[in-house]
């Protein structure tokens, strides 16, 4: 670790930014001292990503000072921040897959000779280069017929090669698996022995207790807390992370919880469920008329267990069973016809269709599961949509309007819509209140524990403490993409669920 006192690497002073008159940063301070992991921390909105790309450039500051070795500075660019000493490998490695090793590490900078590439010395170099951090492979193989591990091993090389000073590593582990990860934390710590600065940018906790010196954390663009990661309890941590107002919530009791039936019908049961990479094994059922709550902290694996039990990934091992029959969940096509239903997170990307009207993207579920060669009538189309218009009390003037000129709450409601009029057995949802008003929250709150009164299944996600305690029976807690615990009845709470986070 970095020496008592030294001179800081990287000083960012009374940074802001805004977009379009909305803040991401408001007067965030950060330092960055030599020879130090700072892991960087914050959920959804925190202002994490516009920090490191106003540090290298790809964003110019509203206000405030960033220094470098106590000499301010204002990269204009990427390749300005990285001629200035800083470098950054992002999640999606920024190489050329279809080259090879060697090239993709002298990118632009190959050495010459006659005024030809001269690839011997390439070669050379990254040979010489990778031994450094013990990485011994063929620098002669294209880079894409490596692991992601090897890949991101690679990138970080060219980053240091082309820089010396300052490292910036988001989510560098997003892919890797438990050994892969180690290795990439020998490097990391060889880059420390040569007095880089790393800041990390992770989700996993496990990961920043490992290998950070010290943490920062970011909440809705200010920053909430610094401190030496020896220093700094994991509950504190998450309670910074997800806001002060928090705690003062763990402080009330909770009313006493109903107990679900135990002898009611298992509707959805999966097994040992896993992915490389994406998920550890993991169980779990879902019962008729039960609500299961998936509760984690960003990146902790929620929206990857959604996407495995609906086909979107596939399961590499384990069983599903619907009614205790054992299925195949290939693809999301074999989730919908065994009566699954997904309203996922990202509604504008993955959800609506912008350019169709209400009517068009309510029916779209049931045409999909029917065939297109049983095709909708448009008078039966009419009807469902309305009948989801009057039902869900969606706020348009009628089923023609484009579904992108409605407020959000009311797409969030044609996608639950569309997946009602196909009758689905078990419904997942994932974020189902995330940028709504208050009043259509309180709405789409009230439809899921309607349908849950009617009997169905259903699986909810949410970064909201309070709102998946208020409607879940049963609530599984995750952590780095491990399912760490399983609360139910009277167990469930904030409290509990956080302390299930911080728990080692």
């Amino acid at each position: 670790m970095y020496t008592d006192n030294p001179p800081p690497l990287l000083e960012v002073r009374k940074i802001t930014k805004t977009f379009v008159g909305i803040p991401a940063l408001s007067d965030v301070d950060f330092t960055l001292y030599p020879g130090e992991v700072h892991a960087l921390l914050g959920e959804n909105g925190a202002g994490k990503s516009t920090l490191i790309k106003l540090i290298t450039g790809v964003y110019q500051k509203d206000s405030g000072t960033i220094l470098l070795e106590g000499k301010e500075i204002e990269p204009k660019n990427p390749r300005d921040a990285q001629e200035l000493g800083i470098s950054a490998v992002y999640q999606e490695i920024n190489l050329v897959p279809t080259l090879s090793v060697a090239e993709n590490i002298y990118l632009g900078r190959q050495p010459m000779r006659w005024g030809m590439v001269d690839m011997a010395a390439t070669n050379r170099n990254a040979r010489t280069l990778l031994k450094t951090y013990n990485i011994d492979i063929d620098v002669n193989r294209t880079l894409s017929s490596y692991s992601i591990a090897i890949q991101q091993l690679v990138a970080i090389a060219r980053g240091i090669d082309l820089s010396a000073k300052v490292l910036i590593l988001d989510e560098p582990t997003s892919s890797l698996d438990a050994q892969e990860v180690q290795t990439l934390f020998s490097v990391i710590r060889a880059l420390k022995q040569k007095g880089i600065g790393i800041l990390l940018i992770t989700h996993f906790l496990d990961q920043v207790y490992e290998i950070s010196d010290r943490i920062t954390v970011l909440r809705n663009g200010q920053k909430a807390g610094e401190h030496l990661t020896a220093d700094l309890p994991r509950m504190k941590l998450i309670s910074e992370m997800l806001g002060k107002e928090l705690t003062e919530e763990l402080s009330k009791e909770d009313e006493p919880r109903s107990r679900i039936e135990a002898d009611r019908e298992v509707f959805v049961q999966v097994s040992d469920f896993a992915r490389r990479g994406v998920m550890q094994p993991f169980s779990l059922n879902v019962r008729k008329g039960e609500i299961v709550g998936l509760a984690g902290l960003l990146g902790s694996g929620r929206t990857e267990t959604a996407q495995l039990i609906f086909g979107i990934m596939k399961s590499e091992q384990g069983e599903c069973r619907v009614k205790n029959t054992r299925v195949n969940l290939n693809s999301p096509r074999d989730a919908i016809r065994q009566g699954f239903a997904l309203c996922p997170e990202d509604r504008k990307v993955e959800g609506i269709i912008g350019e169709l009207s209400v009517r068009e993207n309510i029916i779209l579920a049931l045409q999909a599961k029917m065939g297109w060669f049983k095709y909708l009538s448009r008078k039966r189309q009419e009807d469902l949509a309305l009948e989801m218009i009057n039902a869900l009390r969606i706020v348009t003037p009628d089923s023609q309007k484009p579904v992108k000129e409605l407020s959000g709450g009311n797409q969030q409601k044609v996608i639950l819509a569309r997946w009602l009029v196909s009758n689905p057995e078990f419904l997942i949802l994932d974020e189902p209140t995330r940028g709504i008003d208050v009043g259509a929250h309180a709405e789409i709150i009230n439809i899921i524990k309607r349908l849950c009164r009617e009997g169905m299944a259903l699986l909810v996600i949410s970064s909201e403490l309070a709102e998946v305690v208020d409607y879940s029976d049963r609530i599984m807690v995750l952590r780095d993409r491990k399912l760490i615990a399983e609360l139910e009845h009277n167990q469930i709470s904030q409290a509990a669920i956080m302390q299930a986070i911080a728990e080692k």
